[in-house]
């Protein structure tokens, strides 16, 4: 049960289906208050005699309220709220005025009945809004409508993205039960004199020039409709809404906006997306052709210590086009560092393991995601970490197992990359090191992400990174 539920069953004496009527009713109560451009509240009568209780309320997103809202669950007594009260027991639509503090300009006031299906009256729903909305004459359509829309809603269907708020920039239309278009606002009149209509109300939706086939269809289905429109340079949006009594469609409301700048936009963002996706795979592949002319030298080249120096950087410029690769099957700058450690996992196996070398790998990883950027510098360091285990680790074996385990915590990432081979030297003293890879992965781990590293020996060599979360990933 929601709050309004919670509310009417403490506070009245509804029974459970009288209350279901409520909570159905009220489902778009802000939808409603945009329509009107007006406050909207539902009122129900307390346990405690000559008293109202406020079970549901929205404002508008169309017009702007100075005034102190209500607060749900709170009770009134009746000689505050005369309108509601009289409405409450006669049933009647109910028209007048309140005024909010002394002083301050009144608001304009329109009380509803809400019945349940068998005609008692359950609550009172009020229409809020100022003297200037009210002194134009079509406005009482608009109130008439979305009380209509908020009394039948719940009979047409589920709850939908159509049923969506609405803004103050959107046109609002009504058309009537013959199809005649009865309400414009002044967003909807604009729009259409850019087609050359300079009055739309009291056309038909049927006719060639208003031509708004989506209400046809919504009023002859019963059911919303929502569609794009494109009529030469300008894409419009449409949501056509019938409200439906018996097998009746009563009144359609047709919402619709000018989103031409919205598609233009994401058009934009599409091609640069797709540019900076073609950019990446060709990174890719100039990275690729680098790394197969280093094998080529390294074919050509006698001296052993020029073809491990060549090797490395082989491994170490293909770490970075695995990221490359995935940047450019995807969107988002994004990487999941996770699949990128298993890539150059296999990698780096695949380029240094000696064929007659049994290796196993062990992968625990949860999915770290992080820009390219740090993404980068992260696989030149698990490069290095494997390669390095691979190089220095089994010395004097036939087998081994290495592992790479990534840990989310609540203020850092954790990597591990280990192995079951030999540990390190007695004498090792990370800081005292002058090996490149070891250089490369400090340099990159403290100056580029910000974190820690540390290696120490425990049933093998263990590495592992600390990285900071921000507070985006955080």
């Amino acid at each position: 049960m929601g709050i309004v539920g919670d509310i009417c069953r403490r506070i009245t004496a509804l029974t459970p289906a009288q209350i279901d009527e409520i909570e159905a009713n009220t489902n778009i109560l802000e939808m409603v208050a945009d329509l009107a451009h007006a406050r909207v509240t539902v009122y129900a009568e307390a346990k405690e005699e000559h008293f109202l209780v406020i079970v549901a309320q929205a404002k508008p997103n169309t017009s702007v309220f100075q005034y102190k809202p209500n607060l749900l669950g709170t009770t009134v007594s009746a000689t505050e709220e005369p309108l509601i009260w009289r409405t409450l027991f006669s049933g009647e639509c109910i028209s007048g005025q309140r005024e909010w503090a002394l002083g301050m300009e009144a608001l304009s006031m329109i009380t509803y009945p809400l019945s349940d299906p068998q005609g008692n009256v359950i609550a009172v729903v009020s229409f809020e809004f100022s003297p200037e909305e009210s002194a134009e004459g079509a406005h009482q359509v608009v109130i008439d409508t979305a009380y209509l829309l908020l009394t039948t809603y719940n009979r047409i269907g589920p709850v939908g993205d159509v049923y969506r708020p609405l803004s103050a920039q959107e046109g609002i239309i009504i058309v009537d039960e013959r199809g005649q278009i009865v309400f414009a606002n002044a967003a909807a009149s604009s729009l259409y004199k850019v087609f050359g209509l300079g009055k739309i109300v009291g056309r038909r939706v049927y006719d060639r020039q208003i031509n708004i086939r989506l209400a046809q269809k919504a009023a002859n289905t019963h059911q919303p409709q929502e569609a794009e429109l494109e009529i030469g340079n300008i894409v419009l949006a449409q949501r056509a809404i019938p409200i439906v009594k018996g097998n009746q469609t009563l009144r359609t409301i047709i919402i619709v906006a000018d989103i031409t700048a919205i598609k233009k936009k994401e058009k934009e963002l599409l091609i640069k997306s797709a540019v900076i996706q073609e950019i990446h795979h060709r990174v890719k592949n100039n990275l690729q052709t680098i790394a197969s002319l280093l094998r080529l030298q390294s074919r050509r080249t006698k001296s052993p210590e020029v073809k491990e120096a060549l090797r490395e950087s082989v491994n170490r410029i293909l770490s970075i086009s695995v990221v490359h690769e995935f940047l450019s099957q995807q969107d988002a700058e994004y990487i999941d560092v996770s699949e990128v450690a298993k890539n150059i996992l296999d990698l780096v196996i695949q380029n240094m393991l000696e064929p007659d070398f049994n290796i196993q790998t062990v992968f625990n990883g949860q999915a770290i995601i992080l820009p390219s950027d740090a993404a980068v510098s992260l696989a030149l360091v698990i490069n290095e970490l494997i390669q390095n285990s691979i190089e220095h680790g089994f010395i004097g074996r036939r087998e081994g197992v290495i592992g790479v385990d990534m840990t989310i915590l609540k203020a850092e990432y954790v990597i591990e990359i280990w192995d079951n081979g030999i540990g390190l030297p007695q004498d090792f003293g990370q800081k005292k090191s002058t090996s490149l890879g070891l250089q490369i992965i400090r340099t990159l781990i403290e100056n580029d992400l910000g974190g820690k590293f540390r290696l120490y020996s425990e049933g093998g060599t263990h590495a592992c990174i600390a990285v900071p979360r921000t507070k985006e990933e955080g």
